[in-house]
């Protein structure tokens, strides 16, 4: 076992799968001869050389849409996106060819590729650098979308990731690149696309968080320790497709609900799950499902981004609303 951060673990992954599989290339805006903006592909055109890992011009379309290209052809590309908010002008690639591709061939071609991007706020970054998008990917058949919110899980998730027949969004905390350490094994293991991990088992409500709110999740329980409210915290690990089954196990055993995430309010995931809930647990219910959520607006600039993120405070306060109903 090796002690590893969420960057760190993304990185080993990379050289892992590269160095087992030639066909596993890396490349975007940077990725190259500086590692990225984040270093998170620091060393690998050092390693493979430039044919493997390679800078691309400021072009997300032309980077995905090449992407689109190798992957038909037997490559397993992981592009990069340098920040989720600039992968708008390859949103066509993505949605209109990259998802579409195993069915519009009738399963003749899949395509095996990781779109990687760094998400979310916290950094005190500019415009266009800290949304979470994430429901505009999971609303498109044919796209797998995974938010890591550990470094075990990066590493386990990415493995998985690469090895899928499919193509993968893969959205990357940033402000958890760096946050915290954990034990990581060194040699290859998965963790399954579409499972859900039961962080803490608990009796009084059901919590679901994904990326770096599980541990904003975590920070809240531990100010409810004095409250006698037992939590049970389940981090969704993939966005698409999502694991019902033990949200509904969970909600059934706990008989309330809370979704906390990062991105805005409207037509977001913790609606779909909010909805689920009530389609199949609605008769174990003590209180009405509950979302926290990001506000309805554009990510503010750094003066303003504390009012939009979610604290443990906030998510504190939600949890005693929702058990005192």
């Amino acid at each position: 076992m090796a002690v590893m951060t969420v960057l760190d673990a993304i990185n080993k992954t990379l050289f892992e799968q590269m160095e087992k599989d030639e066909t596993v290339v890396t490349f975007g805006e940077d990725v190259g001869f500086e590692g990225g903006v984040f270093r998170v592909t620091k060393g690998l055109q050092q390693k493979f050389g430039k044919d493997r890992s390679f800078d691309t011009p400021l072009a997300e379309s032309a980077i995905i849409g090449g992407a689109i290209g190798m992957a038909v052809n037997g490559l397993k590309p992981i592009p990069e996106i340098q920040f989720s908010g600039f992968v708008l002008p390859a949103f066509n690639q993505i949605v209109a060819h990259a998802a579409r591709y195993r069915n519009r061939s009738r399963g003749v071609y899949t395509l095996p590729m990781v779109i990687r991007m760094p998400y979310g706020g916290g950094i005190r970054a500019l415009e266009h650098h800290s949304e979470s998008i994430e429901a505009m990917f999971a609303s498109v058949p044919g796209l797998k979308v995974v938010i890591p919110s550990t470094p075990y899980d990066a590493k386990g998730l990415l493995t998985a990731a690469i090895q899928d027949p499919d193509p993968v969004i893969f959205m990357e905390p940033k402000r958890i690149y760096r946050a915290f350490k954990q034990e990581v094994p060194e040699t290859e293991y998965k963790v399954p696309i579409g499972k859900a991990k039961v962080v803490q088992k608990g009796e009084d409500i059901t919590v679901v968080a994904w990326g770096a709110l599980v541990r904003e999740v975590e920070k809240a329980m531990k100010l409810l320790e004095n409250d006698n409210i037992s939590v049970e915290l389940i981090d969704l690990r993939t966005i698409q497709p999502y694991d019902k089954e033990t949200i509904i196990n969970s909600v059934q055993k706990t008989g309330r609900f809370l979704v906390v995430h990062e991105a805005v309010k409207s037509f977001g995931p913790g609606a779909e799950m909010i909805s689920t809930v009530n389609e199949k647990a609605f008769l174990y219910l003590e209180a009405p499902p509950t979302r926290l959520t990001g506000h309805d607006v554009t990510v503010p600039l750094p003066k303003g981004e504390h009012h939009f993120m979610i604290t443990p405070e906030r998510i504190a306060r939600e949890i005693k609303k929702v058990v005192n109903f």
